[in-house]
């Protein structure tokens, strides 16, 4: 199972950096777009209510895509070291990966699958009493 978990931890770390990369390009398509609205303003006195929305809108998801990112990394290196809270924490994105089909509902069933295990679970407790 070790094996497996080391896995699962490199796919939850590809998962996460995958995740940014979509933060970014939501940053650049939203940001781009309402600096475009912002420059028709002059012509349109509407582009000056839609830019700002346009903005919130791409903040959000921007948002949306880092806070579910940026723990799938940390869970990703705590699984390749053990660390107990990253057992917990993987399995609570795994539950959550399901919803995310097709990609997530895999990685996620394969998470729940190696961390549920009993011996996945010793593991952790003998790496958590040795760290």
């Amino acid at each position: 199972m070790e094996r497996h978990v080391t896995i699962l931890g490199a796919f939850h770390i590809a998962f996460g950096a995958l995740g940014l990369v979509a933060a970014l390009a939501i940053l650049l398509i939203f940001g781009g777009a309402a600096s475009l609205i912002a420059l028709g303003a002059a012509a349109d006195p509407d582009a000056l209510i839609a830019a700002p929305i346009v903005a919130i809108v791409g903040t959000i998801l921007m948002l949306a895509a880092l806070t579910l990112s940026l723990p799938g990394i940390a869970a990703g290196f705590g699984l390749m070291y053990y660390r107990p809270w990253a057992r917990l924490l993987t399995v609570v994105l795994s539950l959550l990966h399901l919803f995310n089909f097709p990609f997530g509902t895999a990685l996620g069933a394969y998470g729940l699958w190696v961390l549920l295990s009993d011996e996945t679970r010793a593991l952790f407790e003998r790496g958590s009493a040795s760290g």
